[in-house]
């Protein structure tokens, strides 16, 4: 059920720009720099958080070393000429 008053209302500035009333960014934990899919479903605009993976975790535990991970990074790095 939609708890939101329909009073909160946002105009669609000329580069096709909204705000989006503080109420509900503050309800939904959408903060500045934030990722919004968006999707049209009979005659709706609805927006959803984006699941952004970081790169990183992706390949997490699927490379056997061997050797622990500071021995690998010192050896990448090389030497550190002071």
């Amino acid at each position: 059920m939609n708890t939101y008053s329909r009073d909160m209302r946002s105009v669609v500035g000329e580069r096709g720009q909204v705000t989006i009333p503080k109420p509900l960014r503050d309800r939904l934990g959408i903060r500045a720099g934030e990722i919004l899919e968006f999707e049209a479903d009979d005659g709706r605009l609805i927006a959803r958080k984006a699941s952004v993976r970081d790169p990183v975790d992706s390949a997490f535990g699927k490379y056997p070393l061997g050797r622990p991970t500071d021995e690998v990074v010192a050896e990448m790095r090389g030497e550190y000429d002071a």
